[in-house]
């Protein structure tokens, strides 16, 4: 009876621990196939994503190799900026849960669309603008307006930096770290190794 229920606890773990490993080797093959001589800057972002974004680094990787292309794609290819900019794009998915309490999964879902130019989601971040491509091109004026920069609709850093900026302009930005470091579960959270990694 206890014997077996232990027997079949224990490979039920070790089963787990073994595909959530299979799952971590499947996303750094991902990553270095998008982000080739950066993708150790990538993991790195991964390793830590716990503290930044509130991710596993597991999650981390599958969430970024997810728009990886077309960031990649708008960026020319340029490997260490579409690192930076894909790191600062998951912070800010999750710097925006925290602020607002919105489940992750839809500003997840929202960043892919727009890594697609589909715009439907945008007002799953709460920032003031309605989800239409129209409301896109106005966040990016605005963001224009806030950082001297011109915002290209037809490039995805482009979209992902002006919401930066714009959630920068709310005090969204920081919120996630802030709370890994002041808040007793945050903190609790922020000492402890995720289990997924």
């Amino acid at each position: 009876g206890s014997e077996m229920c232990i027997r079949d606890s224990t490979t039920a773990v070790v089963g787990a621990s073994v595909s959530e490993g299979a799952k971590l080797e499947q996303s750094r093959g991902g990553v270095e196939t998008l982000f080739k001589d950066d993708a150790d800057t990538v993991k790195a972002n991964a390793d830590k994503a716990f503290e930044t974004a509130g991710l596993s680094a597991n999650d981390y990787m599958e969430q970024v190799t997810s728009f990886s292309a077309s960031l990649l794609n708008s960026l020319k290819g340029d490997t260490a900026k579409a690192a930076t900019v894909a790191d600062q794009a998951m912070v800010d998915m999750a710097d925006n849960a925290n602020k607002f309490g919105t489940d992750i999964g839809s500003i997840q879902n929202a960043y892919q669309g727009f890594a697609k130019q589909n715009y439907t989601m945008l007002d799953n971040l709460k920032l003031g603008y309605g989800g239409t491509k129209s409301e896109m091109e106005r966040l990016l004026k605005d963001a224009g307006k806030i950082s001297g920069v011109k915002y290209n609709l037809d490039n995805l850093a482009d979209v992902y930096n002006a919401i930066h900026v714009i959630q920068e302009k709310l005090d969204v930005t920081g919120t996630t770290a802030r709370e890994a470091s002041t808040t007793f579960s945050g903190c609790l959270l922020y000492t402890s190794p995720s289990p997924r990694d």
